[in-house]
């Protein structure tokens, strides 16, 4: 290794040299990938909306993000991510309710929250009176959020999916606080009356798509309200809205815990600060 940092990278063999040490890294990275992909594909279910925990690390990253976010002190938004990571009742019920489901055959009975405890820390630190969710699938990041609202003792969501079967995780509390609407997310945001504090695009994630949700919502929009992007990593759909309206865009990387997707990313828009 001297002879080699001392000598071989300035002479004209430097790249041939150094390819085994290359390929090594190359193979440990995809071995690993590989083995977390066949446990996977064994002990997993799910085939769209992978579920997943985050590295300890992530977790402490993400506090500090929607800290900033939402202009509060990180401790107490590390306290509403652990809230969430343990509500018993919260983690049975989604429990309970998978496997009563008619779609529990791609579905995973373990509950893992990833990004979505941050869109929790995120609902409990800015209160908002009315959340409005596109794309609610399964109905785990619903419930997640209706959870948060109850916490906080007010609030309404609004969700909204094409599929009739979306949803089916929404029941009990859960639902009391929830309005569900099935249809085009375009049409069902048209015809919201109620201002919206916190925006979240969930649904079909194709730049065209994305835009038009955020033009569709933003006459609703309150003062300080909130606009997030689920797999923000996909499409600069938000950066480029948020910067047309004069608004700050940050973002959150996911790393997952042995998972061999590499993880999404959540993109949030607000109002300039003073």
């Amino acid at each position: 290794m001297t002879l080699f940092s001392e000598s071989i990278p300035n002479s004209p063999i430097a790249r041939v040299a150094a390819f085994p040490m290359r390929a090594a890294d190359v193979v440990r990275y995809d071995a690993r990938v590989l083995t977390q992909s066949v446990r996977w594909l064994v002990r997993s279910r799910e085939h769209t909306n992978y579920t997943f925990d985050l590295t300890s690390l992530n977790l402490e990253h993400l506090a500090w993000w929607v800290a900033d976010a939402a202009s509060v002190p990180v401790d107490g938004i590390r306290e509403y991510i652990a809230e969430a990571a343990n509500d018993a009742r919260l983690r049975e019920h989604v429990r309970v309710a998978t496997l009563a489901s008619s779609r529990r055959h791609l579905a995973d009975g373990e509950v893992r929250l990833h990004k979505r405890l941050g869109w929790y820390a995120l609902v409990r630190a800015l209160r908002p009176a009315h959340v409005v969710e596109t794309g609610t699938d399964k109905g785990l990041g619903s419930v997640v959020l209706a959870a948060a609202l109850l916490r906080n003792g007010f609030g309404r969501l609004t969700t909204m999916d094409v599929n009739r079967q979306a949803g089916y995780l929404i029941q009990h509390d859960y639902a009391a606080v929830t309005t569900r609407i099935v249809g085009d997310s375009l049409r069902a945001i048209a015809d919201l009356s109620d201002p919206v504090d916190f925006f979240l695009h969930d649904s079909l994630h194709t730049r065209e798509h994305e835009l038009a949700e955020y033009e569709a919502a933003a006459p609703l929009l309150s003062e300080k309200a909130i606009v997030l992007s689920d797999n923000a990593h996909a499409t600069d759909a938000l950066p480029s809205w948020a910067e047309a309206t004069g608004r700050r865009f940050s973002y959150f990387q996911e790393r997952p815990v042995g998972h061999w997707y590499p993880g999404g990313g959540i993109g949030l828009a607000q109002s300039s600060r003073p």
